[in-house]
C-alpha cells in the first residue's frame, strides 16, 4: 500500500460484490478498483458504474495485477475455493463471503492455506454490524443477566433466496437452509457468547423437512438442539421455504438468551416498519435472471440483510461492515468481523446439524471434516 491507499480486487459482481464495490470506489483508501466475473454483462455493468481502473473475466489475470493489495471473493457458494487460494498465492489480504468452501475438506484446506501463509482474512457475517446485536453482545459479555443456560434462535425466510440460489447451479448437495442462510443466525450467537468459557457446542441433534422445496434438491427447515460445554442449551430453527408472498423481503430472526439473573430478548423480524401498498413491492434478493413468480403488496422494511437502498446509496450494516474492513486494511487494527477460523467452524457445525438430520443421530462436535464427506455422500 502506498500513501495510505490499496488497490481492491472484487471478484464476483453479482448482488453482493456490486454493494460492496460501490462502497470500494466511495471510500477515500481505495487508490484502485478491479473487477472480475464470468458473466460479461453483469461484470461490465459494475466496472462502468463504479469507474472500475481495470475489468476481466478472468479472475487469475486480475489477481496477478501489481495494483492489487486486498480482495473481495463473492462468487457463488460453490465457487470460492479457487480465488481464495490464488489471492493467498500473492499475498493479498481477503474478505470472503461466507462459507470458505461448501465442502469441509476444502474448507480446511483452505483455511489451513490461509493460516501457513499469514493471510488477513474475514468472511462476510454482516449481522454482527447490526446496532442491536452489537449492544446484545456486550450486555452478555458484561455479566448483565448472569451465566447464560438456555438460547432459543428461529430465523423465518422468504423462500425466494433458495429459489435463486438454486436456479443458478445444478451441484446443490450441500446448499442446505443452514449452510447458506442459518448460518447467519448460528455465527451471530456463537459470536454472542465467544469468549464465555464453557460455551462451545460439543453436540448436535437434528430434523428436517422437505415438503416444499425437496423437489429442487433442498431441505425446507432444519430444527436442531445444541448441547454446549458447561451444559448450556441452544435450539436453532430456520425455515426458508416460506411463501414468497410473505412481507419479509428476506430474513426475520428472534433470539432469547436466558440468563441465572436475567434475559435479553432480541427482536429482529423488522415488523416496526411495514408498507402495504396496491403496487407490487418487489422481490428483496433480485439476482439477475431470477424474477418472482407472484407479486408482494405488503413489505417489512427492513428485512433485506445487507441494508436499505436510499437517493445516496445503500445504509445499514453492510455498508459498516465493508467500510470497516476499508479502514482495517489501512490502519492495521483488529475489528468484529468473523475470522476465516470463524467461518470455518460455522460451515462444520451446520453441515453437522445436515449429517444428524440424515442419520437420526446426535453428532460431537467439532466433527472431522472426512467424517462429514463421507456421512453425506458428498
Amino acid at each position: 500500500m502506498e500513501n495510505d491507499k490499496f488497490g481492491l480486487a472484487v471478484i464476483g459482481s453479482g448482488t453482493i460484490g456490486r454493494i460492496r464495490a460501490e462502497l470500494a470506489r466511495e471510500h477515500p483508501a481505495v487508490g484502485w478498483l478491479g473487477v472480475c466475473d464470468i458473466d460479461a454483462e453483469v461484470m461490465n455493468n459494475l466496472a462502468r458504474d463504479t469507474e472500475a481502473d481495470f475489468a476481466t473475466g478472468d479472475f487469475r489475470a486480475l489477481l496477478a495485477r501489481p495494483e492489487v493489495d486486498a480482495v473481495i471473493v463473492a462468487t457463488d457458494e460453490n465457487w470460492h475455493v479457487d480465488p481464495i487460494l490464488a489471492s493467498v498465492e500473492h499475498g493479498h489480504k481477503l474478505f470472503i463471503e461466507k462459507p470458505l468452501a461448501t465442502d469441509p475438506i476444502q474448507s480446511a484446506e483452505v483455511l489451513r492455506a490461509i493460516e501457513d501463509n499469514g493471510i488477513d482474512a474475514v468472511v462476510g457475517y454482516t449481522q454482527r454490524f447490526r446496532r442491536r446485536f452489537i449492544t446484545a453482545r456486550q450486555r452478555i459479555q458484561d455479566g448483565a443477566i448472569g451465566d447464560v443456560t438456555t438460547v432459543v434462535t428461529r430465523a423465518f425466510m422468504n423462500r425466494m433466496v433458495p429459489l435463486a440460489t438454486l436456479e443458478r447451479t445444478d451441484q446443490r448437495a450441500t446448499l442446505t437452509p443452514m449452510v447458506v442462510s442459518g448460518t447467519h443466525s448460528l455465527d451471530v450467537c456463537l459470536w454472542l457468547l465467544e469468549g464465555i468459557e464453557g460455551k462451545e457446542p460439543v453436540e448436535v441433534y437434528a430434523r428436517a423437512g422437505d415438503k416444499v422445496l425437496g423437489e429442487l434438491g433442498t431441505k425446507d427447515n432444519t430444527l436442531a438442539i445444541f448441547t454446549l460445554a458447561d451444559g448450556t442449551l441452544w435450539s436453532m430453527n430456520i425455515s426458508w421455504a416460506l411463501p414468497i408472498t410473505w412481507p419479509g423481503a428476506v430474513y426475520g430472526l428472534e433470539i432469547g438468551v436466558v440468563g441465572e439473573t436475567g434475559v435479553l430478548d432480541i427482536e429482529d423480524t423488522h415488523r416496526d416498519v411495514l408498507v402495504a401498498s396496491e403496487t407490487p413491492q418487489g422481490p428483496g434478493y433480485r439476482p439477475k435472471g431470477f424474477e418472482a413468480a407472484q407479486p408482494r403488496y405488503v413489505d417489512f422494511v427492513g428485512s433485506y440483510p445487507p441494508g436499505d437502498h436510499g437517493e445516496y446509496g445503500l445504509w445499514g450494516p453492510m455498508r459498516e461492515e465493508t467500510n470497516d474492513w476499508y479502514n482495517r486494511l489501512v490502519s492495521g487494527r483488529d475489528t468484529q468481523h468473523a475470522t476465516a477460523q470463524d467461518g470455518h467452524r460455522n460451515l462444520l457445525i451446520t453441515m453437522a446439524m445436515d449429517l444428524s438430520v440424515k442419520t437420526g443421530e446426535p453428532v460431537k462436535l467439532p466433527p472431522d471434516p472426512q467424517a462429514l464427506r463421507d456421512g453425506l455422500g458428498l
